[in-house]
């Protein structure tokens, strides 16, 4: 079982986000569709809601897995991957092209 979501971690770096681009927690709150009230359950260590939660990694750009210590992390060729295939520039066909190249040239190169 994973350890609990770092809270205290994560409201931290919504703080430096915050702080990054100039902006009180109110501004915070409309720019990202969270109450306020949201915003200062987190301030006391308290769990957002998972709508709230995901809200405030939208906006900030934060991953979630960065405050669970025992995330599992995909493999680099299953990043790569998901990339291509969501790539709007991509048409389908050249991303499956794409994938195979990479899968080839990993495999050749990956240390076992």
């Amino acid at each position: 079982m994973m350890d609990e979501f770092n809270i205290a971690g994560f409201y931290a770096a919504l703080d430096a986000q915050r702080v990054s681009k100039g902006l009180n927690w109110k501004e915070v709150s409309a720019q990202c569709g969270v109450s306020a009230s949201t915003l200062t359950r987190l301030s006391q260590g308290r769990r957002p809601g998972v709508d709230g939660l995901a809200l405030l990694l939208a906006w900030s750009g934060l991953d979630a897995s960065d405050f669970l210590p025992q995330a599992n992390k995909p493999e680099p060729l299953a990043q790569i991957t998901a990339t291509l295939r969501t790539d709007k520039n991509l048409k389908p066909e050249s991303a499956k092209a794409l994938e195979e190249i990479i899968k080839v040239a990993y495999e050749r190169f990956r240390e076992k």
